[in-house]
């Protein structure tokens, strides 16, 4: 019998057992796992999985869910409030110009995927790598599933304060990893606004944005950082 790989021989990037996600759960006593299929796994990992679930009036159905599984993330707005900049990006994000973006050029906060880092290295790896700036201390903000549906996805996030000196080397993300990121230092208030207008779309950016006005370092109220 041939070998499937990512199940019992190593994938591209020499995993298996990636049919196993879920298996085991049992945390919740109205969910049964019956199985767990790959359809698909290019760099992240598609499943179907097939549970038992009992509904709120007792009876008991089975249901089947896709999960796109791409690891964990981490996101940081960093910010200047003795000028009062945030440092932010530009950059092409195909789903989002299929999806009726009328360019495709997401302004975004720096973020990344966890792979083998916890979420505080992960993104002073980001931030170095997207935006050219070495971050000082961090302040842990929440940390949120952003599309509970279908991506196992839970994004970390952050905020850092920084000033010219710690801008270190030119950012714009690793060209062997197909980036080419813009760093764009913005008001604050102009990137409120932006997210207002829509020239600022993404979620993550925007749940940011609006912490440090209202709870953050440009909240009312709010010394300087």
């Amino acid at each position: 019998m041939t070998g499937r790989p990512g199940i019992d021989t190593p994938d591209h990037r020499g995993r298996t057992g990636l049919d196993r996600a879920g298996r085991g759960l049992d945390r919740n006593r109205d969910i049964v796992i019956r199985d767990v299929e790959l359809t698909s796994q290019g760099w992240h990992v598609l499943r179907r999985t097939t549970f038992d679930r009992r509904r709120r009036d007792g009876r008991w159905e089975t249901q089947q869910r896709e999960t796109y599984d791409r690891g964990d993330g981490a996101v940081v707005l960093p910010y200047d409030t003795a000028r009062g900049v945030v440092l932010l990006t530009r950059q092409f994000r195909y789903p989002a110009y299929v999806n009726d973006h009328p360019d495709g050029m997401l302004v975004e906060a720096a973020a990344g995927l966890l792979d083998a880092d916890d979420p505080t290295a992960a993104v002073r790896r980001e931030s170095a790598e997207e935006l050219g700036v070495t971050l000082g201390p961090l302040t842990r903000v929440l940390a949120a599933y952003m599309s509970p549906g279908s991506v196992t996805e839970r994004l970390h996030f952050f905020a850092a304060p920084y000033t010219p000196a710690d801008r270190t080397g030119p950012g714009g993300g690793l060209e062997e990893e197909g980036e080419d990121i813009e760093v764009l230092e913005v008001p604050f208030a102009e990137a409120l606004a932006m997210t207002r207008d829509g020239r600022i779309a993404d979620g993550k950016t925007i749940l940011l944005l609006q912490w440090a006005a209202l709870d953050g370092p440009f909240a009312p109220g709010a010394g300087a950082a």
